[in-house]
């Protein structure tokens, strides 16, 4: 696959193998145009979080990689990385053990009805926590059809 100048399949091998060395994942990588130029739009995160300083590190090591590639000289890109933002729903494993002591919106696949739960424990595939009753929930990740991060402006730590 190919955008309008940057390879898209060798473009995302350097950006993650770059995320690979500063051990963070590569969440979500596109390249658009925008005019006479394209965006590289690279996400990243990793457990526990990633801060501002990681990422400017992580965007100059990218940077510094695409730049060394020869058949990009004459494509202009903008590179933009950053972290997923909060309403990026949750569809790995990873995504779950992150959102512990989160509140989750969940949608079910099958005939379940949706819950607002806190996170408490991601095991395998099996997540649990709570709901707002404080009864106990449990249910597999597989078995979610959407998930998504609910922003709380007094969540305590």
């Amino acid at each position: 696959m190919r955008t309008m100048g940057i390879p898209l399949g060798r473009a995302r091998g350097t950006a993650e193998s770059v995320c690979t060395t500063m051990g963070v994942d590569l969440e979500d990588f596109s390249i658009k145009q925008a005019g006479r130029r394209e965006v590289v739009t690279v996400i990243v995160d990793k457990d526990g979080g990633i801060d501002l300083d990681e990422i400017a590190r992580i965007s100059f090591a990218i940077s510094e990689e695409l730049d060394a590639i020869e058949e990009l000289e004459e494509h202009p890109f903008v590179l933009e990385v950053s972290s997923p933002g909060t309403d990026r729903p949750l569809t790995e494993i990873r995504h779950w053990r992150r959102a512990i002591s989160r509140l989750v919106n969940v949608s079910f696949a099958e005939d379940r009805d949706d819950l607002l739960i806190r996170v408490h424990e991601v095991e395998g595939d099996q997540v649990k926590g709570t709901d707002a009753k404080e009864n106990a929930v449990s249910f597999k990740v597989p078995e979610v059809d959407k998930a998504v991060i609910q922003i709380e402006f007094n969540r305590e730590e």
